[in-house]
């Protein structure tokens, strides 16, 4: 029988955001982080500590529905919360575990470009996002890391290219305005 995940502590937090320069400005010029990387116009990965990123910043696009709504998912405010396992090892009996105790896994197991962090993702009883990750990025003084952009491309989103996800893969592509009748989840940090 596989044993309850046992998180080390709480990892990073991503926002969607109406307007992601004017959010990168305000969580650097205002509450001090620093930037590690971006997709495009796409994301902007910050960070206060010696994680690769603390905080992602997801853009909405102008004319997607849900621009200026109040809650729900993919509305402008959390996307996801992170909880720090220790391995891939932990991370797929995690995927196992909720399994057997019917939890809905959203996407993963899969390794992010930005951060380089493995992630799996699944929804708390009141469809909040939660995902379980490891193995991020370190940026330290003995470990300096240069921000780069990276290209809104798989690799970005996934580096194995669902080749390890334990449920079908997300419709994946660049983020665009969706349609009234489009549910799809749309993959994120």
């Amino acid at each position: 029988m596989v044993q309850r995940p046992r998180p080390q502590r709480l990892g990073h937090v991503v926002l969607n955001v109406r307007d992601l320069k004017a959010s990168v400005r305000f969580y650097t010029e205002i509450v001090g982080l620093e930037v590690s990387d971006h997709i495009e116009d796409q994301m902007a990965f910050l960070r206060c500590g010696n994680d690769h990123h603390d905080l992602a910043l997801a853009q909405i696009p102008p004319g997607d529905p849900q621009h200026a709504a109040t809650y729900v998912p993919g509305r402008p405010g959390l996307e996801h919360f992170a909880y720090q396992l220790g391995s891939l090892a932990e991370i797929e009996d995690a995927a196992r575990y909720l399994q057997a105790q019917g939890i809905e896994i959203v996407r993963g197991i899969g390794k992010h470009g930005p951060g380089e962090n493995l992630f799996l993702v699944f929804k708390d009883p009141d469809g909040n996002y939660c995902e379980f990750y490891a193995e991020m990025v370190q940026v330290t003084p003995a470990q300096p890391y240069t921000p780069r952009v990276w290209k809104n491309d798989l690799a970005a989103f996934d580096q194995w290219h669902f080749d390890k996800f334990v449920v079908p893969p997300p419709q994946w592509g660049p983020r665009t305005a969706q349609g009234p009748d489009d549910n799809s989840d749309d993959p994120k940090r």
